[in-house]
C-alpha cells in the first residue's frame, strides 16, 4: 500500500526558517538567474528581488550576497562595473558573461533533474 507524505508535511510552511544547508549550493544559481533576467542589476536590488519572489521566505543578507557576487565575478561568470548615481553615490552593477550563461543553463538543467528525483522519492503516490 502506497502512502503519501502526512498532511502536515504537504502543507505550505508559513513562517518556518529553511535549513541554510539546503540553499548553500543554490545561491549562485539564484544570483546568476536574476542577473541574466535583468540584464544589469546591483547587489541590493538582488537582495530585495530574492525576498520578493520567494514571498519573504529567503532573507538574504549583504554578508551572503556580496561575497557570492565577488566569487562569481572572479570566476568570470559575471562582470561588474561602478556607476555614479545622480546623488553622487556609487553603485556596482552586474551583468552575466557568456561563460556565466553557459554555467547557468547547466545549473538549471541539473536543478530540474535533481528536484524531479527528490519529488519521486518524497511524493511516492504520484509515481
Amino acid at each position: 500500500m502506497k502512502r503519501g507524505p502526512r498532511k502536515e508535511l504537504r502543507e505550505k510552511p508559513q513562517a518556518q526558517e529553511y535549513d541554510r544547508e539546503m540553499l548553500r549550493g543554490n545561491t549562485d544559481s539564484l544570483l546568476l538567474y536574476l542577473i541574466n533576467e535583468s540584464g544589469r542589476i546591483h547587489g541590493y536590488r538582488l537582495i530585495k528581488e530574492i525576498r520578493h519572489r520567494s514571498e519573504g521566505f529567503f532573507k538574504f543578507r549583504e554578508g551572503t550576497v556580496y561575497p557570492a557576487l565577488h566569487k562569481l565575478e572572479s570566476d568570470g561568470l559575471i562582470q561588474g562595473e561602478w556607476q555614479v548615481q545622480p546623488n553622487g553615490q556609487q553603485r556596482r552593477y552586474y551583468r552575466i558573461t557568456a561563460k556565466g550563461k553557459e554555467v547557468l543553463l547547466n545549473r538549471i538543467s541539473m536543478w530540474f533533474k535533481f528536484s524531479q528525483a527528490m519529488n519521486l522519492i518524497l511524493s511516492p503516490e504520484s509515481a
